[in-house]
């Protein structure tokens, strides 16, 4: 049993719930949290252009069955095709910052 008498802030609960920073269980949550924010902000950004996953696909090169995994949390994206997809399907620009 896990004891959270002692947790502060949201930091002290993540390396509780998921090891320390640099371990293999810590990466893998690290991962999927990133993973969950970059599909709800495609999901945004093609809701707010008003497309369906097919349209999107139509216009970024890709399928549609892509474009619902990403936006589903699921399979590994290819960094060419994410910014393929925000800057051709949806005409967005795309940044990265690297800590």
């Amino acid at each position: 049993m896990k004891n959270y008498k002692e947790i502060k802030d949201f930091d002290q609960l993540i390396e509780l719930e998921h090891g320390q920073i640099g371990t293999e269980t810590r990466n893998r949550y690290e991962e999927g949290a990133q993973m969950f924010i970059v599909s709800e902000m495609l999901k945004a950004a093609r809701k707010e252009a008003n497309l369906t996953q097919e349209e999107l696909a139509n216009r970024a090169g890709t399928k549609k069955s892509y474009i619902s995994k990403i936006e589903n949390g699921k399979g590994n994206i290819q960094l060419a095709t994410l910014i393929r997809i925000f800057e051709q399907g949806l005409n967005r620009r795309i940044g990265l910052t690297f800590l």
